[in-house]
């Protein structure tokens, strides 16, 4: 059983092999995030970078403007574009986040088999990293970042649904995911989880956080959440802080929902009592019911607000097919940096707006960005 380090309120990203990998105290958050906000403090930004893909009406993507085609606005006023360049041959940082609770098992083949494609195809051994995680009633990291495509296709061929049969009804006893050695995943429960927040939230508050250059998530899930310590919110902050882009591929399977009783569940067994040092989660705080919620709604918000899309697997929609259109992307952004033309106030969120001079075009962009806090501002002072 790993140990995780010393933390008031920790919440563990598992090695593949079950070594502790992060640590981050999630199930305190919304105290602390109160606690840890001043009043007021002065944080100097140099450079606010936005990523953004442009199209014209009929959904084709536009990669010939230039610095002079496009006006941004932070918290509505003109800012003066002062860096640009298009994103077609720099390094990326990839994070793949697959969904494998229970409501997942009927299309997880389908999902391995295109994420292979996918790395094969974008992740350029000489330039770019990934990295590979799974999520349900925890968070694993089968696949540290690398630029070995065979690592990653590795990682991919664990993802598996067959212990979940295996362990039905065992009550959380034994099995767990394969090769976890007994992690208690075992049994079927409607208290299973579907941790999608959390892994949005460590994926980029642990890994995305410390990389530089172009970065991007993608989530393979139907939108349900159940069970993360974080909100949906706190998600998307992390994402934004991290300057990470993340793109959403809901792809729902309604007869795994039918099937089971509950709307996007997963493996139960109890709260998680075997993954916190002392037996327990620490008590978290009621939370309304939601018997349907809408994970479309959900995955388009956690897009639109951190500058990626969301795709939706249909008959006329195939996930290669979606795959197809998020590489498209990623060798068609435009990456744009200012300085932002205000004396710093203390606010923590800067609302942005961009545009271009030519009005039937569409620009994908994020919605706004933190000031880093006084410790990330020193940590990026050292790495430089």
């Amino acid at each position: 059983m790993p140990q995780p380090l010393r933390s008031p309120m920790p919440f563990v990203l598992y090695r593949r092999k079950h070594r502790p990998l992060l640590i981050a105290g999630l199930a305190a958050c919304t105290a602390l995030l109160a606690a840890q906000q001043p009043s007021t403090y002065s944080v100097e930004v140099k450079v606010v970078n936005v990523l953004a893909t442009v199209r014209d009406k009929h959904g084709k993507l536009i990669n010939n403007l230039s610095q002079s085609d496009f006006s941004l606005d932070e918290d509505g006023r003109p800012q003066d574009i002062k860096y640009f360049s298009r994103e077609t041959d720099l390094p990326l940082t990839l994070g793949l986040l697959v969904d494998t609770s229970l409501s997942q098992r009927r299309v997880l083949d389908q999902e391995r088999s295109a994420s292979g494609s996918f790395v094969d195809k974008v992740v350029r051994e000489d330039k770019d990293k990934a990295f590979l995680i799974h999520f349900d009633r925890e968070v694993e990291l089968l696949q540290d970042l690398t630029s070995s495509r065979q690592k990653l296709q590795e990682g991919l061929r664990l993802l598996q649904t067959s212990s979940y049969d295996q362990d039905r009804g065992n009550g959380g006893s034994g099995g767990g995911y394969p090769g976890g050695g007994g992690s208690g995943r075992g049994g079927y429960s409607h208290h299973g989880g579907t941790l999608l927040y959390d892994s949005v939230y460590l994926a980029s508050d642990e890994l995305m956080r410390k990389q530089q250059g172009r970065k991007a998530v993608i989530v393979l899930t139907d939108g349900v959440d159940h069970g993360s310590k974080v909100s949906l919110d706190r998600a998307i902050e992390s994402a934004q802080r991290a300057d990470t882009v993340v793109y959403s591929i809901l792809f729902a399977d309604k007869e795994a929902y039918r099937s089971t009783g509950s709307y996007g569940g997963g493996m139960g067994g109890g709260p998680w009592g075997r993954r916190y040092p002392g037996g327990g989660y620490p008590p978290r705080s009621p939370q309304p019911q939601q018997e349907h919620p809408d994970g479309k709604k959900i995955l388009e918000r956690l897009s639109r607000e951190t500058g990626g899309r969301m795709f939706e697997v249909s008959k006329k929609e195939t996930v290669d097919q979606i795959y197809q259109q998020i590489e498209d992307e990623l060798r068609n952004q435009y990456n744009l940096g200012y300085t932002p033309n205000r004396a710093s106030d203390g606010s923590d969120y800067h609302k942005i707006h961009l545009t271009t001079k030519q009005k039937d075009l569409v620009v994908q962009a994020r919605d706004g960005y933190y000031s880093p806090r006084p410790s990330e501002s020193k940590s990026a002072q050292q790495q430089n």
